[in-house]
């Protein structure tokens, strides 16, 4: 994959890694991770004939770490995703989201639908599902508000060579995960997107209620995910206004990109070839 760069609205760098040609796929990473996470997948969409465009989001990878939490407010993430599809082009294109990614992708789709022809959402699902989940999704949850504190999450998680995040994260190639987030910097800019978007207010009902997919949409929700609930991808179904299609892949934790490649990859070839994805 080729690594460009591009800046976007505020004066922050991303950076995104463009492999293959033909129609666009938008892959968009969440935390602690950067576009690497979807190396198996952009390989399956370059041999199939698309796109592949995994972006680096602001706070991660290569981009840029702007030091105010206010920078990494889900509207400015939506604004990268739409400068870098601009730079290369494209009007449209098929955007796959996972964790803090699902939660970008759907901005767009909700707030630009004509940028996007169909819509992957993996762990997670439209934003307006999550407040209405109760006890259970908020109990897992815990972290969201705990990130909220300046300084100390930081230091909770690099306490003991990182043991924290080791436990807490569960993340498949938590070496990986260290050596980006010793980065200057880094850490905290990961972190800034619970700040900027995971507040108390995330856990009141909206005042009203978010637009609803218009674009064909599938969810995937890997079986043994810690951090998030099945409801939160089934509901969805309920706020999309064009075909649903709901897949379910066992035997992986929540970057279900590492446990599962080769699964998740077919699914993902299967839905954006498929007559569904195009209606």
């Amino acid at each position: 994959m080729v690594v460009q760069s591009v800046v976007s609205g505020d004066g922050t760098e991303i950076a995104y890694a463009v492999s293959g040609s033909g129609p666009p796929v938008l892959l968009i990473h969440g935390f602690p991770d950067d576009h690497t996470l979807w190396a198996a997948q952009a390989e399956a969409i370059v041999t199939a004939g698309m796109q592949a465009v995994a972006v680096d989001q602001r706070g991660f990878g290569s981009s840029g770490k702007p030091r105010d939490a206010t920078a990494y407010r889900l509207h400015l993430a939506m604004a990268d995703m739409l400068v870098v599809l601009d730079e290369l082009g494209h009007d449209r294109a098929a955007v796959v989201g996972h964790d803090w990614g699902a939660a970008v992708a759907s901005v767009v789709a909700m707030f630009a639908p004509e940028r996007v022809d169909r819509l992957v959402l993996i762990s997670a699902g439209h934003p307006g599902v999550f407040r209405t989940l109760g006890l259970r999704q908020f109990e897992l949850a815990w972290y969201m508000q705990f990130f909220q504190a300046p300084e100390i999450p930081e230091e909770w998680l690099k306490a003991d060579n990182w043991a924290n995040l080791k436990a807490w994260g569960r993340h498949p190639e938590p070496d990986e995960v260290i050596a980006r987030l010793s980065e200057p910097g880094a850490l905290t800019a990961a972190l800034n997107w619970y700040r900027a978007n995971a507040g108390p207010e995330m856990m009141r009902a909206p005042t009203r209620p978010l637009p609803r997919f218009t674009q064909p949409t599938m969810g995937i929700w890997p079986s043994d995910d810690p951090h998030l609930i099945e409801e939160f991808v089934t509901g969805t179904a309920d706020l999309v206004d064009n075909s649903w299609r709901y897949e379910r892949i066992e035997d992986a934790g929540h970057w279900v990109q590492l446990d599962q490649p080769q699964a998740l990859s077919h699914l993902l070839i299967d839905y954006l070839q498929s007559d569904a994805a195009q209606a």
